[in-house]
Formats: C-alpha cells, structure tokens, sequence
C-alpha cells in the first residue's frame, strides 16, 4: 500500500481536495460543520440523558468520548461506501489502484476528525480532566479507528456496487451499533455475561479506549489493545481480497 500511495501521490491529493470543495459547496458554515454536527448530537444527548446517568462522573467528556469515536467511524464508512460509485468516471477509462477513493474519503474526515478532537480536548480543560503523558496513547486507537474505517468502506463500496440496498441497510446498521456502544449509558449495571457482549462491537472497543485513557487515567490491558488490533485486521483482510476479487466485475455494473 505505501508503494501505491507514493506512486499515486499527486491523483490522491487531488482527490482530496476534490471531496472537500465537493462536500462543502455552498455550505455558509463550511468546515464548520465537521465540528457543529458532533456538537450539536453531544448537547442533545447531554441535555436528553444527564437525568438518569448523572451519577456518571465527567458526564458530558462520557458522551463526547463516544460522540468523536462514533462520528468519526460513520461519517468514514457512509463517505467511503460511496468511493467506488462517485469515482466511476474515473476508474472506467483509467487504470488506477480503487483504494485510493477509499483512502481519498477517509483522509477529509480524518481531518473533521482532527478539527473536532482539538475541541474535546478543550472540554475536557474545561471539565477538570488533567492530562498526562498517557494522553499520547490516544494515537493506537485513532489510527486503528482509521484502518478499521477503510477496512469497512472497501467492504461496503464493493456490495454498494452490487446492491444498492446497502445505503439503507447500513443507515440501519449504525444507528444500532450507536445504541450498542454504551454511547450514553454505562454497562457496570448488566450482569458480566452481557458485558462481555460488548467487546464483540468493535465501536464500543474504540469508544471505551477513549475512556479509559482520558477520564479513568488508565492504561488499557494488552489484551485490550490485541482484541481492538485483531478486528482490525479481520476487516482490513476481508476488505483487500473483496477487492482483488472483483476488481475487474467493478467496471460491469457501475
């Protein structure tokens, strides 16, 4: 992948560039809007669950924990769905490597991402949450978070070329994994059999690394951080032979 990417540098920047002045047209707000939508579903959940989850401590950087995970994974899996479709006239008269649209989508919403990680940090000043060193351990699962985005957006891309049910499907599929991922509730009250469930949702790995970094102040086990790498992998695989597969079936049915 480095070698493709170095090889195909200036059509991925121009690629990214693109989707940025494509997503953003005519918006009065911009980029803004990359941190206003987090934003504005962190304030509703705040205002909607501080009532029964106030004994939550550092509440409102809970929510947000799982506010800037979830944000970040659907925005880059419903953009990264759409790579293949919106880049047919591209691929069908030249001969390009397809995961660079993926890797084109999910590097403008690394960057919302970003934009949106610096005002939770803010947050969490502004919340009492002192930071340390082990803040830095933030990298591992942002940057598994977005291996994992691409991973799920070559999947989806492919089936998105074949059926165009996925877009529904999908929009199905994340607003259960939002209410899986213990986004604004805690699992300390279920028994611990279905805890356990919980480490089967990949968001709720992400969400809860977030967590135990930032409010807990702790390190997670190696365990933890094998099981986040293990899905990664998984979907990265998948992901890459789906690719390889019907690479050439691609250009039937776009």
């Amino acid at each position: 992948m480095p070698q493709i990417l170095k090889k195909h540098q200036f059509l991925l920047e121009e690629l990214v560039k693109r989707d940025f002045k494509k997503k953003y047209k005519g918006a009065f707000l911009g980029m803004a809007w990359s941190v206003l939508n987090p934003l504005i579903t962190l304030a509703i959940m705040r205002i909607v669950f501080t009532h029964f989850f106030n004994d939550i401590p550092h509440y409102t950087i809970y929510l947000f924990c799982g506010t800037v995970v979830y944000t970040f994974f659907s925005e880059s899996t419903s953009e990264g769905m759409m790579a293949l479709m919106g880049n047919a006239h591209i691929f069908t008269k030249v001969n390009v490597p397809k995961i660079l649209f993926i890797i084109s989508k999910n590097s403008q919403t690394l960057v919302n991402f970003g934009m949106t990680f610096i005002v939770f940090l803010i947050f969490c000043v502004f919340d009492g949450i002192s930071f340390s060193p082990r803040l830095f351990l933030l990298a591992y699962p942002i940057v598994m978070l977005l291996l994992f985005n691409v991973g799920v957006g070559m999947i989806l891309s492919a089936f998105f070329v074949f059926f165009r049910d996925m877009r529904y499907l999908w929009q199905v599929t994340t607003q259960l994994l939002m209410y899986m991922s213990a986004m604004f509730y805690s699992i300390e009250t279920f028994s611990p059999q279905i805890r356990n469930l919980f480490l089967l949702n990949p968001i709720y790995l992400f969400i809860r690394y977030f967590r135990k970094v930032v409010i807990d102040g702790a390190i997670p086990s190696i365990a933890f951080h094998g099981l986040i790498a293990f899905d990664v992998f998984i979907v990265l695989v998948l992901g890459i032979i789906i690719y390889k597969k019907y690479d050439t079936e691609f250009l039937y049915y776009v």
